[in-house]
């Protein structure tokens, strides 16, 4: 919790204040889900919380003002029991949460760049899986910016409620490449993971070349090929999982330099089974190539796989205020989620509640800061001080980025 709250915790309370019946969003089901608020200050979570209608959520709201809202994603019987086995389980929504935090290759204090990242991650997840592999169907879709790191993508199929954690797991198995085998994958019938590898190859050797011709400036590359392994070595091949980051770091820059011997590249062109880069790297080569041609699920990764396998879980509410940044949770349809499309959704223009103009002046007290809200941008680092809007003040004290200069 951020110092100097109290400020923020008015703030958030006239937003609340604000709202009323129509302009307020409860989430289908509303009687069957359990909601959870995390208060000001040091008191603990309100849990285990149920409301029969828009008006009782709406009262606790503007009585509490809470920090952060969350309904599960659940649906239960008794969803207000104070134990889960008493709770009576009855069905889950299924959720995919995808959170920019430790993406590989940019740092979450690029505001913006690791924002656009993730959404570029959230809508390749529709267009390369949700859609074409799993047929689900857009009318049973919500997604939103969760008001901080990223984006949910909620699925409300009515056949899919009953899923149990092992069947979710299994989705997300796929989407990893957890258990995929190149070799049979590339020499069956047309399928995505087929297509995945065949243009991942060619993507991971050119990546790999760059970082041989050019160790000192390809830095981020290793980077992310690194943590691509990192994240993957719960279900890789044994021999990775016994590695360490900076072991990992070492083969990548063994794989780079082989990868420019031409002899070896048409090899592995016209034979996959062959072991053209050793026994120990060229299971490397082929984890780089599923891990950099999907989009990762993990907890360290782009995707929360925890969400998505957890069947108790809780969510935050739409239309709520994010803690840790006093942006909105935002909904909005699936079309703008698309990072090229010319109706693409903008997290840092559309989010913002906090419009006064009123200028603060602020101390940086982290390093290489960049924020940018409604188009006003700023970066710093330790000690810097800057004088930003209402909205940037709101964002980077919550985020614990800045301070207010007294």
């Amino acid at each position: 919790m951020s110092e100097g709250w109290s400020r923020h915790a008015l703030r958030f309370s006239e937003y609340y204040s604000s709202l009323n019946q129509n302009t307020i969003w409860v989430p289908p089901r509303l009687k069957s889900r359990e909601w959870m608020f995390i208060p000001w200050g040091s008191r603990p979570p309100d849990r285990h919380r149920g409301f029969i209608d828009k008006n009782e959520l709406l009262n606790y709201l503007q009585s509490r003002g809470p920090h952060s809202c969350f309904h599960s994603t659940a649906y239960y019987k008794y969803p207000s029991e104070r134990k889960m086995m008493d709770k009576e389980w009855l069905g889950a929504d299924l959720i995919f949460d995808l959170d920019g935090d430790h993406l590989p290759g940019v740092s979450d204090r690029d505001f913006p760049t690791m924002i656009n990242l993730i959404q570029e991650q959230a809508w390749n997840l529709w267009e390369d899986f949700l859609q074409p592999e799993f047929g689900f169907k857009e009318e049973y879709i919500q997604t939103s910016f969760s008001g901080h790191r990223g984006f949910h993508i909620h699925v409300r199929d009515p056949k899919l409620f009953h899923l149990d954690s092992n069947a979710r797991r299994e989705l997300v198995n796929h989407i990893r490449g957890e258990g995929i085998d190149v070799s049979s994958t590339l020499s069956g019938s047309n399928s995505g993971w087929k297509n995945r590898v065949q243009n991942g190859i060619q993507t991971v050797i050119e990546k790999l070349n760059k970082i041989s011709h050019d160790k000192n400036n390809n830095k981020d590359l290793i980077d992310i090929f690194t943590n691509i392994l990192v994240t993957r070595n719960n279900f890789s091949d044994n021999r990775i999982k016994i590695l360490t980051p900076r072991t990992i770091n070492k083969k990548i820059l063994q794989l780079a330099d082989m990868s420019i011997d031409d002899n070896r590249i048409s090899r592995l062109n016209n034979d996959k089974n062959l072991l053209v880069f050793g026994d120990s790297l060229t299971p490397i080569f082929w984890e780089l190539v599923k891990g950099d041609s999907s989009v990762i699920l993990g907890n360290a990764g782009e995707t929360d796989e925890a969400v998505t396998v957890d069947i108790k879980r809780v969510i935050r509410h739409v239309g709520s205020l994010h803690g840790k940044s006093g942006l909105k949770v935002t909904d909005f349809p699936l079309n703008r989620l698309n990072p090229n499309g010319h109706e693409k959704f903008n997290p840092l223009t559309e989010t913002i509640v906090f419009k006064n103009d009123k200028i603060s002046k602020l101390r940086i007290i982290v390093d290489d800061v960049r924020a940018s809200l409604n188009g006003y941008e700023i970066e710093g680092s330790v000690g810097d001080i800057v004088e930003v809007n209402e909205a940037l003040s709101v964002f980077l004290t919550l985020k614990g980025w800045a301070e207010v200069v007294r």
